[in-house]
């Protein structure tokens, strides 16, 4: 899961520095401990696991953004989403608009990566007795 963590961040063109390493594993960690305790389930069911790696960029950039916001300065927001479509719900960055400032775009990519795919979750919900 860390491999693929890491590629999805350096999608969105950040660099991975070696001193990130314990608060990738943090973030992966609390996804994949938030997606076991909603479902009630031993492990991150496979069908999940595009979600827990959203979930845990979404975590590991919300920690960047607040304690070291200037490691995430160079991140390209405008090729890393332009719009986001789910069943019938649209979401479009006003990218290059003039409307949505840098950050923003980034609280809204943070929202999404937070978010998207949790009422998936329902499918893997076991009972808790």
């Amino acid at each position: 899961m860390l491999e693929l963590v890491k590629a999805r961040l350096q999608s969105f063109g950040y660099e991975i520095q070696d001193s990130d390493d314990a608060i990738l594993s943090f973030s992966i960690q609390k996804a994949e401990s938030t997606i076991k305790n909603e479902c009630n389930v031993p492990e991150v069911p496979e069908e999940l696991r595009c979600i827990a790696v959203d979930m845990a960029v979404g975590e590991f950039l919300t920690a960047k953004k607040t304690f070291a916001p200037g490691s995430i300065a160079g991140l390209d927001l405008e090729a890393a989403v332009k719009q986001i479509q789910t069943g019938d719900t649209s979401t479009t960055f006003a990218t290059g608009e003039g409307s949505q400032t840098a950050e923003q775009r980034l609280n809204a990519l943070l929202s999404y990566l937070l978010t998207y795919g949790k009422e998936q979750f329902s499918c893997f919900r076991r009972l808790r007795w």
